[in-house]
């Protein structure tokens, strides 16, 4: 039987975050606040020296197996970001996230919201592929999730949905299965002192191309639904 992985354990080996915001957070009165169109510039260019950092690391062992790291993509202003667990064979390929049979399912659920993948954010858990698609290490979770930390906290969406179970018990610190978690809203703090972001965990859209059922189909779909709500975004009528 595998050990479960402690996920409190494993979140709090980096609760403390470095300050590589420093430069584009306002520390008092007598600093100008940049201008929207400043700091729009800003968390895109944060976001690239990220994906430079993913890029580059080695800190375990994944960094030297991958063919691409898979940083993540899509808007740096989104309102809405989708955590997953990690990249797949086709990701790891072509170093993008989402973007096999899992992803293509993905698409249909956005696209169902009303929205584009163009204008949300889509990122994993690890950046890596693990070999033959294995569940994430809990070493490997430690060396990963400071960058996705990083990019949520410069981000700083309104929502913060994520597909499956790790990705979700990781965030959310817990091993509550992610029967428990979904269907309804819970709070995600990317640092200390942060404010919270509200956070849905769903089931994984390769989870529902295993596990096809109309029950399955219309879970995910409600707390799709849940999420347009609260972003005050128009809430289709008909699951697509």
């Amino acid at each position: 039987m595998k050990k479960e992985v402690d996920i409190r354990k494993v979140a709090r080996q980096h609760v403390e975050v470095d300050d590589f915001f420093a430069g584009f957070s306002i520390k008092g009165a007598e600093i100008d606040q940049p201008l929207p169109q400043q700091m729009d510039n800003n968390v895109a260019v944060v976001l690239e020296q990220i994906a430079e950092e993913v890029g580059k690391c080695r800190a375990c062992q994944l960094g030297s197996l991958r063919k691409n790291a898979v940083p993540g993509v899509g808007n740096p202003n989104a309102r809405l970001v989708f955590v997953g667990e990690a990249p797949g064979a086709d990701e790891d390929a072509k170093g993008e996230p989402f973007v096999g049979r899992a992803g293509k399912l993905l698409d249909k659920i956005i696209a169902a919201m009303g929205l584009s993948r163009q204008e949300v954010f889509i990122c994993n858990i690890l950046k890596c592929r693990p070999p033959n698609n294995r569940d994430p290490k809990p070493e490997e979770i430690i060396s990963c999730l400071p960058f996705l930390r990083r990019q949520l906290e410069i981000i700083r969406p309104e929502v913060i949905v994520a597909l499956g179970a790790h990705a979700a018990k990781t965030l959310l610190e817990t091993n509550k299965p992610i029967g428990q978690l979904r269907g309804k809203f819970h709070e995600y703090y990317p640092a200390p002192e942060a404010e919270a972001i509200k956070f849905m965990a769903t089931y994984h859209p390769a989870y529902l191309l295993r596990n096809y059922s109309q029950d399955n189909r219309a879970k995910v779909w409600e707390d799709m639904k849940q999420v347009l709500a609260e972003m005050n975004l128009p809430v289709p009528t008909k699951q697509k």
